[in-house]
């Protein structure tokens, strides 16, 4: 931030922001209502266009070169299998510039995917949102509900948790050798949470129910405060109770009436129940072993 005299306020940064996607923009906003200035943004589509002007009023939209040159801080929001690439051919291009803080947003990859950029003096950082974006302003009041995985080397680690912390959210540091896994589970917890409401809501659609999402989401965000709140001791129906003949009529039911995805989709996620209840003493062995049987018992005759 510029004060009246000219000066910027101390430890604010010259940021940049590669990629105007829906956590780019957020984020950029998050850091100049922290005071930094946001000196340029890339936007190549229309909707990144629109959404930079939106959430970035005033902010030019800037080639890359150009974000880099005029950046202390530069914030890389690509796709996954785009930023490898993008940092490499940068670092060719002789663009990075030493001393200056490059961040990433993705989940998958920690400070190595930077390493053409470090080598070239740049301070690397990874900041991934723990967190799924509408890229729109409410995401801005989210921030404060959300982590953030973090790697840095030691030396900077208090700045990527001071730049978590100014953005409103908590920090959390991830080994660089953990990023897969972390990644892996909150796109485990979060992409098939959708999934699982899709499929669910068509089940309801196809038997006639006219607003599938009133009779799902009062039970979907209950069993979801309860198992945040009391693991697998929240687990209730006909899994954890070890009742094999309802299982085996959702087995009929859904091989008769349903997509393919939906009823592979269940019988998988039903033998991961029955096991993890066995292992935490919820239901006997004999239990276990009966509910895997009906739910395995057709897959190698479908006939």
């Amino acid at each position: 931030m510029v004060s009246a005299s000219g000066a910027r306020r101390p430890g604010r940064l010259g940021v940049g922001i590669i990629g105007a996607g829906k956590v780019g923009a957020v984020l950029g906003a998050a850091l100049r209502a922290a005071d930094h200035a946001v000196i340029g943004v890339s936007a190549v589509s229309e909707a990144s266009r629109e959404r930079a002007e939106m959430l970035l009023p005033g902010v030019p939209v800037l080639e890359i070169p150009d974000i880099i040159e005029r950046s202390e801080l530069v914030l890389i929001a690509v796709p996954d299998d785009a930023l490898s690439e993008l940092v490499d051919g940068l670092a060719k291009l002789g663009s990075w510039q030493p001393g200056q803080l490059i961040a990433h947003t993705s989940g998958r990859f920690g400070i190595s995917v930077l390493e053409p950029a470090r080598q070239m003096g740049a301070i690397p950082l990874a900041l991934h949102p723990a967190m799924t974006f509408t890229g729109m302003s409410l995401d801005l009041a989210r921030l404060p509900d959300c982590s953030f995985g973090i790697t840095a080397p030691s030396a900077v680690l208090p700045v990527a948790q001071a730049l978590v912390v100014e953005m409103g959210a908590e920090p959390v540091v991830i080994d660089e050798s953990q990023r897969p896994l972390y990644h892996a589970a909150l796109a485990h917890a979060s992409n098939h949470l959708v999934t699982i409401t899709a499929q669910s809501t068509q089940l309801l659609t196809d038997i006639g129910v006219e607003q599938p999402h009133r009779m799902l989401g009062p039970l979907m965000r209950a069993s979801l405060e309860n198992a945040l709140s009391a693991g697998e001791g929240a687990l209730t129906g006909p899994v954890a109770r070890g009742d094999t003949g309802t299982v085996e009529a959702h087995i009929e039911a859904l091989n008769s009436q349903s997509s393919e995805d939906i009823s592979a989709a269940y019988r998988g996620l039903a033998i991961a129940t029955a096991q993890r209840a066995v292992d935490r003493g919820l239901l006997s062995r004999a239990q276990g072993a009966a509910i895997t049987r009906a739910l395995t018992i057709d897959e190698a005759d479908p006939s």
